[in-house]
């Protein structure tokens, strides 16, 4: 009687712990604890969470906040501009609005695009700078006028086919390398870049005396691939500076253009410094098929998305609450249905006499009464013009 009585009491305590709990996953003496998994969770990888700044430090020194409440005062009180601006006679001097702009503001808010589109990440993973040096970069692709690079703005291939215009303020004494590359056009590897322009030992701001390592390409977006970033960087060098990088010449392929800026930057940070930055979007237009087939000797990569077909739940018998006609066109080839709606437009039309005029109200004219509900609803769109009659 006793040692039944343990085994009663033991077959309880078995089917309450693995019968009354039903235990999912691993067993607790072999699954992570609580901590372990809020730390996998909450795990932040230090490449794009760790910022540092590899820039230059600010040339100007940042404005008090005083002085500003003291220079926006002197301004409201200024009963002469109050005046002009109140008549419309108020002349502002935009050279020198841009001016201050790119003097106090127009760096952090360069900083702010550039993030937002992920130029930083993109380059040098956690490092980012503010461009306090004004990159002006400009096309000439029209007669008697120059397209600008700005911080995103949209230039077609065709645009930006020569080499661009590069002018930036500096000393005769200061040394520059100059670097234009393509975030996202790699034909065969994601995570790396294509360098379209590498120009280093710059003097000044003489960029057509600088050392070309790599020769000026053209942007060759590809055709379904939406838009793609091509990001100018100026570094300041520290001093003339010899680059490991095989001279790439306008013939050259594709392959020996294959560039990754992070890790460029970390074999040579100890000689060069980001300072300016200006970037453009771009994306497919024809002439970039000419170029692949008469520059690169290639096929030119198409790239398309297949859209799977619309599901169509199965017929019903007895549809509640949907329009017949609507509901058997579901089931019916869209070609056929747009070969309906345009043989009953083409039935009245005459290419001799002019169109009969509309109806001036058009729910006004009454449907015979024999006619179902659904038609006539069908009958008054049509007169209304409305639904897919339009798409004819």
């Amino acid at each position: 009687m006793f040692s039944r009585g343990i085994r009663l009491v033991n077959n309880v305590q078995f089917q309450h712990l693995r019968l009354g709990h039903r235990m999912r996953g691993k067993p607790p003496i072999y699954s992570r604890t609580i901590n372990e998994r809020l730390d996998e969770l909450n795990y932040k990888d230090e490449l794009y969470t760790k910022r540092i700044d590899i820039g230059l430090p600010p040339t100007q020194p940042k404005l008090s906040r005083e002085a500003c409440l003291k220079h926006l005062k002197r301004i409201k009180t200024n009963t002469e501009l109050e005046q002009l601006a109140r008549h419309n006679k108020l002349e502002v001097d935009l050279d020198t609005v841009r001016k201050d702009w790119l003097e106090l503001l127009g760096p952090q808010h360069k900083k702010r695009i550039a993030e937002h589109y992920g130029i930083f990440e993109h380059l040098y993973g956690e490092g980012y700078f503010t461009p306090f040096l004004n990159l002006e970069v400009l096309y000439d692709c029209y007669p008697d006028s120059y397209l600008p690079v700005f911080t995103g703005n949209v230039i077609k291939p065709l645009e930006a086919s020569k080499q661009p215009i590069v002018n930036f303020e500096s000393d005769n004494e200061a040394l520059w390398t100059l670097a234009l590359t393509n975030l996202d056009g790699h034909l065969k590897e994601n995570d790396k870049e294509y360098v379209h322009w590498l120009v280093a030992n710059i003097p000044g701001n003489h960029v057509e005396k600088g050392d070309t390592i790599v020769d000026y390409l053209r942007p060759f977006p590809l055709k379904g691939t939406g838009y793609h970033r091509y990001v100018f960087v100026i570094y300041k060098q520290n001093g003339k500076v010899t680059y490991e990088v095989p001279k790439v010449v306008a013939s050259s392929s594709l392959d020996d253009r294959t560039f990754v800026t992070r890790e460029w930057y970390k074999k040579y940070q100890d000689d060069i410094t980001p300072a300016g930055l200006a970037f453009f979007q771009s994306d497919w237009d024809p002439t970039v098929k000419d170029f692949f087939h008469n520059t690169l000797n290639l096929k030119e990569p198409v790239y398309e998305y297949d859209f799977p077909a619309p599901y169509i739940r199965p017929q019903e018998w007895f549809p509640k609450k949907r329009p017949f006609n609507l509901y058997m066109d579901k089931y019916r080839d869209p070609k056929q249905i747009n070969k309906e709606y345009l043989l009953r437009k083409l039935k009245t039309e005459d290419p001799f006499k002019m169109p009969p005029p509309p109806l001036k109200f058009p729910n006004a004219h009454p449907l015979p009464k024999s006619m179902p509900s659904w038609l006539k609803l069908h009958e008054r769109k049509i007169r209304l013009k409305w639904g897919r009659v339009n798409d004819v």
